[in-house]
């Protein structure tokens, strides 16, 4: 044998041992099943989903995971990798991408509109997002929090594709493609829509024992909610292809929208807080020291001398919300405190003449 076939034998080797093993990344056999397949996939998703395993590798395991899926779940690709491995795929794919008849075609006929359905073919579509709202406390917002949670969605039936049957005039997920003779000779192609159809070429068999309630089924996912420091009403936490499934589509997202609850003491706005006390009459005039408790349990001391009119406001300086992007401002908003004087409902005679003499003696001396 002589150098150069060697060093081509060797270089061989290396890429088939380079290559990922499918199988082995899901933990199945190769005589796996398609529902089989569909589980462990199932399964390793949730398991390694960045939003919910927070590990180093655990984006690296959730990609491997996807690519293993979505070689193995292709009828096609699947039979190219058991025959070939995934040098073989990547041929098969680099070939595609070369172009050809087909590409030509489709690329001409696209730039005018096309047939129907010819471009967004290869196109998976997605499911809709579910938004939910999301209602959270200040205390929450201005501390952050993480809990688990979980969520009820639609995943596609274990075993949907023993339901599944071949159905040439299917195009796509709900689209069908129908025949209509126009005239003698003349026919016409029309995209309607065909619940029935799940795939290219495939549809569902409404019979089949399978599953007996439909392709779909409720599963409880497990999620962990994580609230960030200062986020606000309207902002949103996004759980990637976490929405409901249905065959021939891929999970939209889950979407979480800040609502925040009313607090019987603060208000928000902004980045800042607003919040009233209530002082006596006594302390109005003559100045007080108090606090009162924050949103993370701190005591906060405040002091006032001197005469407070009803209505007067004290601005604490970064004692408001956290910013969620400071940006030199200081981490956190302000807080405003209204002060509301609570005068006696009643005086005695004594209490009248008494504050009558301290008050006309203070206005005396004030002129």
């Amino acid at each position: 044998m002589g150098v150069l076939a060697c060093l081509l034998l060797l270089l061989g080797a290396l890429a088939v041992a380079a290559a990922r093993d499918f199988y082995a990344i899901l933990g199945l056999k190769k005589t796996a099943s398609d529902s089989e397949i569909k589980k462990a996939y199932r399964q390793l998703s949730l398991k390694y989903h960045p939003d919910k395993n927070k590990s180093e590798d655990a984006a690296t395991h959730f990609a491997e995971v996807a690519s293993a899926y979505e070689v193995l779940s292709d009828p096609d690709k699947r039979s190219t990798y058991d025959n070939y491995g995934e040098e073989g795929l990547k041929q098969q794919e680099q070939q595609r991408g070369s172009g050809g008849r087909g590409d030509a075609w489709d690329n001409f006929f696209g730039d005018f509109g096309g047939f129907p359905g010819q471009r967004a073919r290869d196109e998976v579509p997605r499911t809709a997002n579910v938004e939910v709202p999301l209602r959270v406390s200040l205390r929450q917002l201005y501390s952050g929090d993480a809990f688990e949670a979980s969520f009820v969605r639609q995943v596609m039936c274990l075993r949907a594709a023993e339901c599944e049957k071949r159905c040439p005039e299917c195009m796509g997920p709900g689209v069908a493609m129908r025949t209509q003779k126009i005239a003698p000779g003349f026919v016409q192609q029309i995209q309607m829509r065909d619940d029935r159809c799940v795939a290219r070429g495939k549809c569902w068999n409404k019979r089949c024992t399978a599953c007996p309630n439909g392709p779909t089924e409720p599963e409880s996912v497990p999620l962990t909610v994580e609230v960030q420091k200062g986020m606000q009403d309207g902002e949103h936490i996004v759980f990637e292809e976490s929405a409901d499934e249905a065959a021939g589509h891929k999970p939209g997202d889950l979407v979480l929208t800040i609502d925040t609850l009313p607090h019987a003491e603060f208000a928000r706005h902004g980045d800042d807080l607003f919040m009233e006390m209530d002082i006596d009459l006594l302390d109005a005039l003559v100045g007080f020291e108090t606090g009162f408790a924050h949103l993370d349990g701190r005591r906060v001391p405040v002091k006032q001398t001197g005469v407070t009119a009803p209505g007067t406001t004290r601005v604490l300086s970064g004692e408001g919300m956290p910013r969620r992007n400071p940006r030199g401002q200081g981490s956190h908003g302000d807080l405003t405190i209204r002060f509301n004087v609570v005068f006696p409902k009643h005086l005695s005679p004594d209490q009248q003449r008494s504050i009558r003499e301290v008050l006309g003696a203070a206005t005396a001396a004030a002129a």
